[in-house]
């Protein structure tokens, strides 16, 4: 029999609010009768947070721990947890308390309701406004270039159904746009609910402004491997071949000129003392070396690894 929700935490030097956030996940879970387990996955903690996952987890068979060997990301966790979860409905949620576990009922009934994938929405935020401010300039450009109408992209606190996170790949920093990726694979349904967002009670951030600008390239990213992933030919062939016509026609259009002179007995400049000459050279062999760009762009893609890129050192209560 299938659990009812599976709760995935990637875990980065939180020693200190584990305790309290696994006993509040299971006191949430005794009063509404979820069946659950929780998957925490320790990226690569310098703390004790490995040693607190093996103690709490001893106690508590719904506890299930990951260990990675080094600190690879949050989108790495995530993507452990996803493959290990069984749980029909999947939640995500940080381990710094800053996300409520009380959310939880709320965001299994809307998934639920028929719902793929349910975001949290940090309404009102206890962050500097250096975070604020930048926040709500990428989230409206990522609304805009994705379509999605969502508030708060790059909120912990999200739910999926559990097909949908089998069906989905993260990696590098793409965790930020999990719901692009389940629009992308088939899972539109995407709904937005307002979280509470807790004042940080231990510790300090992990995360700082460059995350922005990662963002914005990893949306660039993401975006182009959507379009072109399976057809990089019909990128590279379409630049690859404006620039060869362009040197082409450019390349022609200087020898005609020089035979027509010769031919009228006019004295016309050398072609290769003209400086456009070479332009339409640099223009036909960028065109080549894009369209074998293609070429090989299109045999990686047939080719394509399906290997983690995360390594794992130890597990615990996982049956995987």
């Amino acid at each position: 029999m299938a659990l009812s929700i599976s709760v995935v935490v990637p875990v980065f030097n939180e020693e200190e609010s584990l305790p309290e956030l696994t006993q509040w996940i299971h006191r949430v879970m005794q009063e509404h009768g979820f069946s659950y387990e929780v998957l925490l996955i320790n990226d690569g903690s310098t703390d004790s947070s490995w040693e607190v996952i093996q103690s709490l987890a001893s106690k508590n068979e719904a506890l299930k721990g990951i260990n990675f060997t080094r600190n690879y990301g949050k989108s790495a966790a995530l993507d452990a947890g996803f493959k290990r979860s069984s749980g029909e409905v999947v939640i995500t949620m940080d381990a710094d308390l800053q996300d409520s576990p009380d959310e939880i009922p709320g965001l299994y009934a809307m998934i639920k309701g028929g719902l793929d994938v349910v975001s949290g929405w940090k309404k009102e935020r206890h962050d500097p406004i250096s975070k604020t401010i930048p926040s709500k300039f990428f989230n409206g450009v990522t609304r805009w270039i994705s379509g999605i109408q969502l508030n708060d992209f790059n909120c912990g606190l999200k739910a999926y159904r559990n097909k949908v996170v089998k069906n989905i790949h993260i990696y590098g920093e793409m965790h930020r746009y999990i719901p692009l990726l389940a629009k992308w694979n088939g899972f539109p349904k995407i709904g937005e609910k307002v979280v509470e967002h807790r004042a940080r009670k231990y510790g300090y951030s992990k995360f700082g402004l460059e995350r922005f600008l990662n963002g914005f390239l990893d949306l660039i990213s993401v975006s182009f491997v959507h379009r072109y992933k399976k057809k990089p030919m019909h990128f590279f062939g379409l630049l690859g071949t404006l620039s060869f016509f362009t040197g082409f026609v450019i390349t022609a259009w200087l020898i005609a000129q020089k035979i027509y002179g010769l031919s009228q007995g006019v004295k016309v400049r050398e072609v290769v003392d003209q400086p456009i000459f070479f332009l339409a050279l640099v223009a036909l062999v960028i065109g080549a070396q894009l369209f074998l760009t293609g070429f090989i762009a299109e045999l990686m893609t047939s080719n394509q690894a399906k290997e983690p890129e995360y390594k794992i050192d130890e597990e615990i209560n996982l049956d995987f």
